[in-house]
């Protein structure tokens, strides 16, 4: 076959697929264009495009190649992942505090309850039960974040406990697909399995986590200065696409691996430039996946189930508003935050599609419950906008007609909850010893398992090999031992228990066990090298060089801490985020705006602008560039693009968002650009302006502008004074209005 005829047989067998691409991305463009024009949530429209393109419908050009599809919607589900990490963070997932967690833990649980129950009730088999009770428990970020930019309610309370409630359940979501897959796997329900898989996830999230931040945040700072946009999309993809690798070799799903890029790299400087680049493939791939799923709506399958359809989303949509309220209220949260927290998150989304389709891959669930998903997931869709316009005027409804003594207890309940915020001493101590604990046992773990499986091989069979792994592998482990058995955390708390007779024991113990752990290390790694008399040797000898230098490991662990600290806290440091700080126990909570360059109160004092005399807020701080003006006083003047920080209810912070609109300048939708120009006018012999001074010569009247420069004899000066008298030859550079200056300089 000669390469034309190559050529044309690769074009042949390319031909469907490059069709049925484009005919998804029609669909979608069409039917993304109608729903935007009836404001509806493009989430349906993808959901419609793919019904149209799908086989169920006969009226409409078809798809041909439905496996080629499914390729794309799990590159789709990888990049959507990846780009749910960019917004996630785990260090986010660390500050939602207790009520995000209290709140996401209880809607979840009792989701998955009421789920499994009614599958049951229907009477489907136990694994689509299993799998519904989790579907049906996870809201969708994408919608709600959506939802909430269109209704302009992001910058009110609730909004950040429904964005950390989100955060929560995004990371609960990842874990029950490993539960999910393991339960799929061994279909039976062994604790010993479930655990060794939480435990293996725990593993891999904390090394890729720790190893993640400690180097990608470096790398790409070492390379900012020669990363040009697309180098830094090649990057960050392929950082994706690695982890993804990882994740599949390591039995996880390909989409947990992108998550956790994510994730990563959401901690690092240029998070948002690559969320910004990654955004448009994101979108691509995103909607291949939303279109893959709406071509599985089968209208028949549809009616056959319409009853189990209208059942789950009648549960959808008031279990979740009554969980998520129940755990808000019992985190402390009033009632009105608490129910448009719970009516917020009553919907379902891009999660349960995914965790469906894992159920699929692994044929474990019935072929009818995707569809089902899909239509309570479009119905929900659809509802949510009306369920958080609602959310106010239901709240207001309740503390009408529930008991004043239900409102009164429902209220102290939240102060006295939200006062409570005392951590004992030794629960510090715990905390920090078992920090300590798990995080090294980790790392050391993970380096020895490392070494044995590509450093061992690779020298077994020299002479001296063994000892060189060994040697390699002790040295690599040392700072992390010597921080496990002997760095002190929490000093004063520990010498306060340790004064106290009672906790002396506990301590000493909890030392000692420390020490232990880390000879156990040493002995574990050099079993695994030498014969069981050798290691023993070994190990006399790398203690007592353990006990010898532990300043320079104390040294090189600090080095390797300050690095990864740095890494951490840089896009911290880089920018503060306080959108989503709250102040309890009352309704008043942080908000951050910026000042507008058009906005007229730029310029101004806060004392000229009275906020606190007359919207009755605050001002926490205000961060101009890389300054940060903590509880700025009286004389503090705003300017443009100064970020304001203000402490106040949501009808206060409401009343300055509308405060600001209000002091914007006005820019007409068509600006002439002619209008005002710069323009010269050269002074000649017969010239009337010679010999007067600028203000004599009234050009600022005759122009509606003003004499911005003047070049004499070669020199030029500028913003000259009004009473500078105008010599032949000088050149005036004038600004003002081009009519008038092109009628004046005519005559």
């Amino acid at each position: 076959m000669n390469t034309v005829e190559t050529v044309a047989s690769a074009t042949h067998n390319l031909q469907p697929l490059i069709s049925d691409f484009g005919l998804i991305l029609i669909t979608a463009a069409l039917a993304l264009l109608l729903f935007k024009k009836i404001k509806q949530p493009l989430v349906l429209g993808y959901l419609v495009a793919g019904f149209l393109a799908g086989p169920h419908f006969l009226f409409f050009p078809t798809v041909k190649e439905v496996s080629s599809v499914e390729v794309w919607a799990e590159i789709g589900v990888i990049f959507l992942l990846f780009s749910l990490g960019l917004e996630f963070s785990f260090k986010k997932l660390m500050k939602v505090g207790g009520t995000a967690s209290i709140t996401a833990v209880t809607q979840i649980v009792t989701m998955i309850a009421i789920g499994y129950l009614v599958g049951q009730w229907i009477g489907w088999k136990q694994m689509d039960s299993i799998f519904l009770g989790v579907i049906l428990s996870i809201s969708s970020t994408t919608i709600i974040l959506k939802t909430f930019d269109e209704l302009g309610v992001k910058a009110q309370k609730f909004a950040g406990i429904v964005v950390g409630s989100l955060i929560v359940q995004d990371i609960v979501a990842i874990l029950m697909m490993v539960l999910l897959s393991t339960i799929a796997v061994s279909q039976q329900f062994s604790g010993g399995e479930l655990l060794q898989s939480v435990l293996k996830l725990v593993f891999f999230l904390t090394i890729w986590f720790v190893a993640g931040i400690f180097f990608i945040p470096t790398l790409l700072k070492k390379a900012k200065n020669i990363l040009t946009d697309e180098m830094l999309l090649i990057i960050s993809l392929a950082l994706c696409l690695m982890m993804v690798i990882l994740a599949d070799n390591v039995g996880f799903s390909p989409a947990l691996g992108a998550f956790i890029m994510g994730s990563i790299i959401a901690e690092t400087t240029q998070a948002e430039h690559i969320e910004h680049l990654v955004k448009p493939v994101k979108d691509l791939f995103g909607a291949v996946f939303f279109v893959s799923v709406g071509m599985l709506i089968n209208p028949e399958t549809l009616y056959e189930y319409a009853l189990p359809v209208a059942i789950l989303t009648f549960v959808v949509i008031l279990g979740q508003s009554i969980s998520s309220t129940i755990g808000a209220l019992i985190s402390g949260q009033p009632l009105k935050q608490s129910v448009q927290t719970g009516m917020s998150l009553s919907q379902i989304g891009e999660f349960s599609f995914i965790i469906a389709t894992l159920g699929m891959t692994l044929n474990v669930t019935s072929d009818f419950l995707y569809p089902i998903v899909v239509a309570v997931s479009a119905v929900t869709t659809f509802t949510t906008p009306f369920m958080v316009k609602f959310a106010t005027p239901f709240s207001e409804f309740l503390e009408r007609k529930l008991p004043r003594r239900w409102i009164k207890r429902i209220a102290r309940y939240s102060a006295n909850a939200q006062s409570i915020k005392l951590v004992t001493t030794w629960q510090v101590v715990i905390r920090a010893y078992m920090v300590q604990i798990v995080l090294h046992t980790i790392i050391i773990t993970a380096i020895i398992l490392l070494s044995s499986k590509m450093i061992l091989p690779l020298v077994e069979h020299s002479k001296f090999g063994n000892a060189i792994a060994a040697l390699i592998t002790i040295i690599a482990i040392s700072p992390f031992l010597w921080a496990l058995s002997l760095r002190r955390v929490a000093v004063k708390e520990v010498q306060s228990l340790l004064d106290d007779r009672k906790y002396r024991a506990p301590i000493i113990m909890m030392i000692l066990f420390r020490i232990g752990l880390a000879i156990f290390y040493i002995g574990f790694l050099l079993n695994i090298f030498f014969s069981p008399g050798i290691a023993f040797i070994a190990l006399i000898c790398a203690i007592a060089i353990y006990y010898f230098f532990p300043k320079k490991l104390h040294e090189q662990y600090l080095k390797i801490e300050n690095h990864f600290l740095k890494n951490l806290n840089d896009r911290e440091v880089a920018k503060v985020d306080r959108r989503y700080a709250n102040l309890t126990p009352w309704d008043g909570h942080m908000t951050t705006f910026e000042i507008a360059k058009e906005s007229n109160i730029a310029g101004k004092t806060l004392e000229e602008l009275r906020i606190r005399e007359q919207m009755g807020i605050n001002v926490a701080f205000i961060k101009r560039g890389e300054i940060m003006v903590k509880i700025p006083n009286r004389k503090e003047r705003l300017f443009p693009g100064d970020e304001i920080c203000i402490i106040g209810t949501d009808a206060q912070v409401e009343d300055f968002k509308k405060y600001l609109h209000q002091n914007e300048i006005e820019v007409p939708d068509a600006v002439k650009e002619d209008q005002i120009s710069l323009q010269q006018l050269e002074l000649k012999k017969e010239n009337e302006f010679i010999g007067k001074s600028i203000g004599q010569s009234q050009l600022r009247e005759k122009t509606n502008g003003m004499v911005v420069g003047i070049e004499r004899n070669g020199k030029r000066l500028l913003n000259p004074e009004s009473n500078l008298v105008l010599e032949k030859n000088d050149i005036l550079w004038v600004v003002g209005d081009k009519k008038l200056m092109s009628a004046l300089f005519k005559e």
